[in-house]
């Protein structure tokens, strides 16, 4: 299948709109079966160099096109990416693992950035405001950055890239790009789509390669005004101080905790199947993926028993089969930490429900697959209900009162996303004030975002930015205030005239 659907045995930068080879590539590995896919480039400090000079003589074009000629690319890409959606989705599941129905919604989520940026391209806008003065007209317009880096990972490898690169283009910048390693050939394609789109040369370019060699380069050159990271918060705090003493600006979302509230007065069923489908789905490679289940003391009994059901009817194995629900972890080092966490779990004193073990079946065996895992009678304290295991892992905390599921909710370092099951509208709307995230869901898990709204969250998992919506503008651009004075002669604002 990979020959089909490839058709390239190793990938090559994209660099000034052309395809080049590096020296040092490094191979790509399906984390469902354990072959080997492609061989992708590990770039050098120069390349990342050359393409950020491409990248500036590019955008001093680009920002001249008129926006809505910039977003008519845009739509190009939407539409092409709609036609290759299967194929797409296929090839996505194939360096990832997850599971064929969450490829599709991810490309789809790339298709839908495509077509609301490219309708920002006739908005873009400003703001006009009286001026203190007589016969002056004053107002504040957008403007592009200049070159913008982009780092993303590899859970959503189309997803985020789009969330970040979409806003950056019809706001007028240009992008250097490093897709993860583990899954480059969204990137591969993504970038073919730009091409054929007619996206000029240069305005996007593509650096395959490691962290430590390549998104170092880039956020220490000098060039880059804008690096745009996706990815772990030991990382990202290192980004954010190294492009603070660049004066650089830096927008990062990062890791997450997140935790469902399930009330005494909650549609148990329907709790159940938001708490699976957010804990087990991709594996529980989500930043946004629920961890945590803030239960009521009187529902938990109950909630534990729907739970094990449900948990018991998820088919395990490779995401191109349709027939399963759960795919593989990303690679060894994910397993092996999951696999740690499950231990530091039961020394802590929390009770192993279900899963809390790799799984080997003679099917499974050359991939990385682990059973979903229920944890019950865990502590706000625990290291498993305060630290990110990025894995289908999922611990039940109880709670006596609401007041008291809001205060555990919070009592985590990051802030990404909540959710909480109740049929009391009051306690509704005390919710959605007081959960200390970026991201609130009421009768629904804690996944599902959608692109026209803002994406982030709050404390350890950012730093104040958004992807999606119109608030990624911001990341893309600045702010310049503009007056025109046509009275003809010198007035001096804020100055007292007799």
């Amino acid at each position: 299948m990979t020959q089909t659907l490839l058709h390239v045995k190793q990938l090559e930068n994209f660099i000034d709109g052309k395809w080049r080879a590096a020296d040092e590539t490094t191979s790509v590995i399906n984390p469902a079966t354990g072959e080997e896919v492609v061989h992708v480039p590990l770039s050098t400090a120069d390349d990342v160099n050359e393409a950020v000079g491409i990248a500036k003589r590019a955008q001093k074009q680009w920002a001249r096109v008129p926006a809505p000629q910039r977003a008519e690319v845009l739509y190009r890409v939407g539409q092409i990416m709609k036609d290759r959606k299967e194929r797409l989705s296929q090839l996505l599941t194939m360096e990832n693992g997850k599971v064929l129905e969450e490829a599709r919604g991810e490309v789809q989520e790339g298709i839908d950035m495509a077509y609301y940026m490219a309708g920002e391209g006739r908005r873009l806008f400003g703001h006009t405001t009286p001026a203190e003065l007589d016969n002056k007209f004053a107002m504040s317009v957008r403007s592009p950055v200049g070159v913008v880096g982009i780092i993303t990972p590899w859970n959503f490898p189309i997803a985020i890239a789009t969330w970040k690169s979409f806003p950056a283009i019809v706001a007028g910048n240009a992008v250097v790009w490093k897709p993860a390693t583990e899954t480059p050939i969204m990137a591969y394609e993504l970038a073919k789509i730009f091409e054929e789109a007619g996206l000029p040369a240069g305005v996007v370019n593509v650096v395959f390669g490691s962290g430590s060699t390549v998104g170092e380069a880039m956020v220490n050159h000098e060039d880059i005004r804008v690096i745009s990271f996706t990815g772990s918060n030991d990382t990202g705090r290192g980004i954010a101080a190294k492009c603070g003493q660049q004066l650089k600006k830096v927008s990062l979302e990062m890791g997450g905790k997140n935790a469902v509230i399930v009330m005494d007065d909650a549609d148990l069923d329907l709790a159940a199947d938001g708490i699976v489908w957010s804990a087990f789905g991709t594996s529980g490679q989500r930043c946004t993926a629920a961890s945590r289940v803030i239960v009521h003391q009187s529902v938990k009994a109950e909630l534990e028993e729907k739970l094990l059901n449900k948990m018991k009817e998820l088919s395990i194995g490779n995401g191109l089969d349709e027939t399963n629900k759960v795919g593989p972890i990303i690679n060894k080092a994910g397993l092996d930490k999951i696999k740690s966490y499950i231990e530091i779990g039961k020394n802590e004193g929390a009770k192993l429900l279900a899963g809390g073990y790799e799984l080997t079946d003679d099917e499974l065996q050359d991939g990385y697959y682990f059973a979903p895992t229920l944890f019950t009678d865990a502590t706000p304290t625990m290291r498993i209900s305060q630290e990110e295991i990025f894995g289908p892992v999922v611990s039940l905390i109880p709670v006596d009162t609401f007041e008291e599921a809001i205060e555990v909710n919070n009592g985590v370092t990051y802030g990404l996303s909540s959710s909480i099951f109740t049929a009391d509208v009051n306690r509704v709307f005390r919710a959605q004030r007081d959960l200390d995230t970026g991201i609130v869901y009421v009768n629904a898990g804690t996944t599902g975002a959608e692109i026209h709204l803002p994406f982030g969250g709050t404390k350890g998992t950012g730093n104040g930015h958004r992807d999606s919506g119109v608030q990624a503008l911001d990341v893309f651009t600045e702010w310049k205030a503009v007056y025109v004075d046509y009275s003809g002669k010198l007035q001096r604002a804020q100055i007292d005239v007799e």
